[in-house]
């Protein structure tokens, strides 16, 4: 049993409800007792449709440069870790100094400066922008 106060437009109420089943409730207002019936609210259920859905293929995926015993001839620049070649900075012909860098490589999401260790001609470039190489990969042979 539940006690209530109410005012409405300036009248003032007290209700008691008394039972309360599935669609109606004995209440007592203001000493009055009357039964009360209400319709029960329709439920709508959800209506969940499935659409099949079709495999995507997987995204061709660059060519990972495997890491090369040592060049044919000349000195091997390799990388020192795994990644994504963002820069090339000489070209074949140009004269390298050590430090300088010759290639931009993208590494955990940070870029990488790959200089040369050494003084040189660029004799030959294996890889070019966009490709994924492996640790150890030979990017650029210098004479």
């Amino acid at each position: 049993m539940k006690e209530y106060k109410y005012t409405i437009n300036g009248e003032k109420y007290e209700v008691t409800i008394n039972e309360v089943a599935e669609t109606t409730a004995t209440v007592t207002v203001n000493g009055t007792e009357y039964n009360v019936e209400w319709e029960k609210p329709e439920v709508k259920k959800p209506v969940v449709t499935v659409k099949p859905t079709v495999a995507k293929p997987a995204p061709a995926t660059a060519p990972v440069a495997q890491p090369v015993a040592s060049p044919v001839n000349g000195h091997a620049i390799k990388t020192p870790l795994p990644g994504v070649i963002i820069d090339i900075k000489v070209n074949v012909g140009d004269t390298v100094a050590k430090g300088q860098t010759v290639i931009v490589l993208e590494a955990m999401k940070m870029e990488n400066n790959i200089n040369a260790d050494k003084e040189g001609k660029v004799v030959a470039i294996k890889v070019a922008k966009g490709d994924t190489v492996a640790d150890g990969a030979v990017l650029i042979v210098l004479e």
